[in-house]
């Protein structure tokens, strides 16, 4: 991965999205940030990231369900 890959960061934390995003984006990398499984889906298909950080437990749609999802669509 290079520093112009993109990455979507779910959690429903807000301290641990701004976190890691901060460092994500330090290190050149382009972030999305999402709070729940639907936003996580939203996102996913609008930004189509190379990388995913996710959390399993959220509200909404729970994180294993978004990882399926996303993997039907996507090897990401």
């Amino acid at each position: 991965m290079n520093s112009q890959s993109k990455i979507l960061i779910v959690d429903d934390e807000p301290i641990v999205r701004e976190v890691v995003a901060q460092y994500l984006t330090q290190d050149g990398f382009s972030v999305a940030l999402a709070a729940d499984g639907i936003e996580a889906m939203t996102s996913f298909s609008a930004s189509r990231p190379d990388l995913v950080l996710l959390d399993l437990m959220l509200p909404g749609i729970d994180g294993l369900e978004v990882c399926r999802r996303i993997r039907s669509q996507s090897n990401v």
